[in-house]
Formats: C-alpha cells, structure tokens, sequence
C-alpha cells in the first residue's frame, strides 16, 4: 500500500503526488475492502462494476498526469470523473440492497464527494493553463 503521507509535497512530479490520485486510491481500498462481505452471487454483478469503477478512477487520473496536451490530461480528468458517478451510483445501489451499513455507506459518499471536489481542482487547473 502507498504510504499517502509521505506522498505529500509541494512539488508533483509524479501521478501518486497528486492529492486526487492519493484520495482515490484510499476510495478504491475502501470499495475492495467492503465488497470481500458481499453476497457471493455478486461476485461477478456489483462486485466487480464497483471495484472497476473505483479503479478507473485512479487509472484516469495516472494516465491524464502522463499526458502532454492539455487537451488529452483534461480528456482522462473527465473520464475519472464519470467513473467516480459510476461508483457513487453503485455505492447507493449496494446500500439499497443491504450490503452496506449506514455509517460505511455515508463514508464511502463522503470520501467519494472529496474525491470529486479534488478531480474538478485538477480540471479547474488544466483549464486554467490552456
């Protein structure tokens, strides 16, 4: 696991040194951590949408870091940003059917909700720098 803490400096040089990145990846710990308790006939429904959603997440957000173009970082900033509603719709859905309790549920949308705010930052950056 990526020690986060240490991850935090002033300067980025790499994806992980990203605050965005950092988050997302608790988030996706999280999500693998809690789906392990999930029915088994979920394995291959839920399950796994949650945890590729989650992963997709991180993914976009490293791939649009090793972009050059502003134009292909804010392109993977946006699709991190779809994924994460991917994920926040099957975190209510999962709580709907009782996977989840309350207090891991409202966790999960908080951190997903901080995520969000930190994955618009980086767009708001890009952006700005066009």
């Amino acid at each position: 696991m990526v020690n986060c803490n240490l991850l935090r400096s002033k300067e980025i040089k790499k994806f992980e040194d990203l605050e965005a990145w950092q988050i997302s990846h608790k988030l996706v710990l999280e999500i693998y951590k809690v789906t392990v308790e999930f029915p088994k006939e979920e394995q291959y429904g839920i399950v796994s949408q949650l945890r590729r959603a989650a992963l997709s997440v991180t993914s976009n957000i490293a791939e649009g870091f090793s972009r050059f173009h502003f134009n292909d970082k804010v392109k993977f900033y946006y699709n991190s940003r779809g994924s994460l509603s991917e994920v926040r719709n099957c975190i209510i859905l999962a709580f709907d059917l009782n996977y989840l309790n309350k207090d891991i549920y409202f966790k999960l949308l908080d951190n997903s909700e901080r995520v969000l705010k930190l994955i618009n930052g980086l767009i708001r950056s890009i952006e700005k720098q066009q």
